[in-house]
C-alpha cells in the first residue's frame, strides 16, 4: 500500500501478500490501522474509492505539503461544484437534466470536470440524437473521500428527487441546502 498510487481492492491486497482471500486482506488492514492508532502512527490505511489506500492523517497536511511544495487539494468553481454535486447524484444523468436542474448550459463545465477525471461518459443514451450519459469517476470517490456512492449524504432522498429549473426553486429548506463535504486528501 506504501507504493500504491491508487487504492487496492481487498482482493489484490490478498494477491499481492499471498493472503488466502479478500476478507483476511480487510482483517488484516483492521488489525494494522489499531496498531497504527496505537502507536500515533502519522498515517493508516483508509479505505476509499472500492479499496485501501495508505494516506496520512489530516493533522500533519500542511507538513507534508510543504516538504513536497505540492498543491493541497483540488479547487472546484461553484458552478463547477454544483454541477458535479448534480452528475454525483443523478448519475448516469443526461447533460440536459443537469442543465434543466442548474438552468445554464453546462457543457464547458463537464469538460473541465472531465478533464480533471472527476466525470466521465457513462455510454450513450437511446433516444434522438444518442447524448451521452455522464456519471462520476473512481477519482471522484479518492478525491472526496468515499468508499462509495453510497457514502455520499443523504444520496438515497436527493437521487429520487423530480428535477426543478433553477428558475423554479423550491421553497427554502436548510436540511437540502448541505453539499457533500471534502473528504480526507490524497497528500
Amino acid at each position: 500500500m506504501f507504493l500504491a498510487r491508487e487504492p487496492l481492492n481487498s482482493r489484490k491486497l490478498a494477491q499481492l501478500a499471498h493472503l488466502a482471500d479478500g476478507t483476511e486482506a480487510r482483517t488484516l488492514v483492521r488489525r494494522l490501522n489499531r496498531w497504527y492508532d496505537d502507536s500515533g502512527s502519522a498515517f493508516r490505511a483508509e479505505e476509499l474509492a472500492g479499496g485501501f489506500q495508505l494516506m496520512s492523517r489530516p493533522k500533519f497536511g500542511p507538513w507534508l505539503r510543504r516538504l513536497y511544495n505540492s498543491p493541497g487539494e483540488i479547487r472546484l468553481s461553484a458552478p463547477a461544484l454544483e454541477t458535479l454535486a448534480v452528475v454525483a447524484y443523478r448519475q448516469p444523468v443526461l447533460r440536459a437534466e443537469i442543465e434543466a436542474i442548474r438552468g445554464v448550459d453546462c457543457g464547458e463545465i463537464l469538460r473541465q470536470l472531465m478533464d480533471r477525471d472527476l466525470v466521465r461518459t457513462a455510454g450513450r443514451a437511446a433516444e434522438l440524437g444518442r447524448p451521452y450519459w455522464y456519471a462520476t469517476t473512481k477519482r471522484f470517490l479518492q478525491v472526496f473521500g468515499l468508499r462509495h456512492l453510497e457514502d455520499l449524504p443523504r444520496a438515497d432522498l436527493l437521487r429520487n428527487a423530480p428535477a426543478t429549473p433553477k428558475d423554479h426553486p423550491p421553497d427554502h429548506n436548510p436540511e437540502n441546502a448541505n453539499l457533500p463535504p471534502a473528504g480526507l486528501k490524497r497528500i
